[in-house]
């Protein structure tokens, strides 16, 4: 038997009987009474009659702070985190963790399922069927998965899953930030499974590295800081990924951009023009880049270089790289810088950077600028000016000691179109310019919008009225760039129809 102890039953109970599959715990037996309170035993705390849909949607929604439904679901959300405690204790002094690990997870929530069974049973729970089914569950995701944040992770309509220490954890929805009923035992709980969730990928998170980029099997960015950095317990931050991966057509649909500048954005994607995508944090960056490699042709050879792998490209010649850190003597990081020059020893026909954020800028404008036409990245900033300027400002922050002429020349040279997307005050995201990058005049770097979003009000409900309006210009830089690849008809004819 690999069991630990058994849980202390109301009455003596005989050897257990042979259990199905491995054995990996000693089975309570059942008790033969039925099931009732005893005399002494304090009375249960009083429930909602639709208590179980009341908690499933506190466990997953967003939380009232007051009225009468909120103090039933209050001390509906108590009892069960009670009971629940119990049982997942006596679980784990039945149950032999190393064991259950050896088994696949079909297996191990079986077996998990059938000993809380035993152990409701025992501990006399007044639940109904579907109650159990829940609290099973539940301890499964404890034992297996990630633990609360499950419930959260299969909706698909959460953007981010924001968690600050054990009892408060919000979500994005709808542009909008809700506070759910979802909590941890405590900071331990949440500590493991932030440690879980890293380990998965090979990094770390402890108190000599508190501060973990790291990725979910979907490609669902994670971002862990620990004590002692953060000072109310670990703070969790997932930005989800749809299971669907989004298309221009999607961005259509929501409004982020016009057909007519999807259109073009098409035909700059599939004529090789290299790409900045430019925003603040949440603008959907990662998502336009993901929709414009829709365009890069199955032939080509991309490499992608990223901090954690989140880009989902569809291509059959893709090449994945992924940044390292230090280890615990301090030695074997990976920077980004690292993985960019590398990547122009492998043959690249496109490089696609996930985030540009520091010297590797002066890597990446090298490699646009001699011979890996249709490159693209992604930087933070608030427009197509600033987003110049910051590619500026961290080449000089490499230490190269260039003239700023020269910088503003290697841009220029290097960067066709810088597209911008930003995150609206309703919690809508737009791509609000598309920009050419011309030449220099002098030490200034001239640039043309080809298409702006204009805002012309709101609605009642407070959500952002506005427009993708078309500057008018006819022929772009890259015109014979589109041409040579076939497409300058399909570009002239978007072009006619946004104006």
């Amino acid at each position: 038997m690999f069991g630990k102890r058994s849980p202390s039953a109301p009455q003596a109970a005989p050897p257990p009987a042979p259990t199905k599959g491995p054995d990996i715990a000693t089975r309570p037996q059942r008790a033969e009474t039925p099931r009732a309170e005893p005399a002494d035993a304090p009375a249960a705390k009083p429930r909602a009659t639709s208590g179980l849909d009341q908690l499933r949607a506190a466990q997953g929604g967003a939380v009232s702070n007051s009225g009468p439904v909120a103090e039933i679901v209050r001390d509906q959300t108590d009892y069960y985190h009670a009971t629940k405690t119990t049982i997942y204790s006596a679980l784990l002094n039945t149950i032999d963790l190393g064991q259950l690990a050896q088994l696949d997870h079909k297996t191990a929530a079986e077996e998990i399922r059938d000993i809380v069974a035993e152990l409701v049973a025992i501990k006399n729970v007044s639940m109904s069927a579907a109650e159990q089914d829940h609290l099973v569950q539940d301890i499964i995701n404890d034992v297996l998965g990630y633990g609360p944040l499950e419930p959260l992770l299969k909706r698909d309509d959460i953007a981010d899953i924001m968690v600050n220490g054990a009892h408060r954890v919000f979500i994005e929805v709808g542009g909008k930030v809700q506070l759910t009923n979802v909590r941890f035992r405590d900071n331990a709980q949440l500590m493991n499974i932030c440690q879980r969730i890293v380990s998965q990928v090979g990094r770390r998170v402890d108190e000599s590295s508190p501060i973990c980029d790291a990725r979910l099997p979907d490609g669902s960015r994670v971002n862990v800081i620990g004590p002692p950095l953060a000072l109310d317990g670990p703070t969790l931050t997932i930005r989800k990924f749809k299971k669907d991966k989004l298309t221009m057509r999607n961005l259509v649909e929501y409004a982020s951009i016009s057909p007519e500048g999807a259109r073009v954005l098409g035909v700059i994607g599939a004529s090789r023009c290299n790409i900045v995508i430019s925003g603040g944090t949440g603008s959907g960056k990662t998502t336009l880049l993901n929709t414009l490699t829709a365009f890069i042709d199955p032939t080509e050879r991309v490499i992608t270089c990223e901090d954690a792998a989140e880009l989902q490209l569809q291509q059959p010649h893709v090449v994945r790289l992924e940044t390292r850190p230090p280890n615990l003597e301090g030695q074997g990081a990976i920077t980004m810088r690292d993985l960019v020059k590398n990547c122009l020893r492998m043959r690249p026909e496109r490089i696609i950077v996930g985030e540009v954020r520091g010297p590797e800028a002066f890597d990446l404008l090298q490699a646009m600028n001699t011979g890996h036409d249709g490159s693209m990245g992604t930087l933070h900033a608030n427009s197509p000016r600033e987003a110049i300027s910051r590619m500026e400002s961290m080449i000089t922050m490499g230490g190269y000691g260039l003239p700023s002429k020269t910088i503003r020349e290697m841009i220029v040279g290097s960067v066709d179109v810088i597209i911008q997307a930003a995150r609206l005050r309703d919690g809508s995201r737009r791509i609000t310019h598309i920009t050419e990058v011309l030449g220099l005049e002098g030490d200034v770097i001239i640039t043309q919008d080809l298409f702006v979003y204009e805002m012309t009000g709101e609605d009642k409900d407070g959500k952002i009225i506005g427009r993708h309006r078309s500057t008018g210009i006819a022929r772009p830089r890259f015109w014979d760039r589109a041409r040579y690849y076939g497409l300058d008809r399909e570009l002239a004819e978007a072009l006619d129809a946004a104006e």
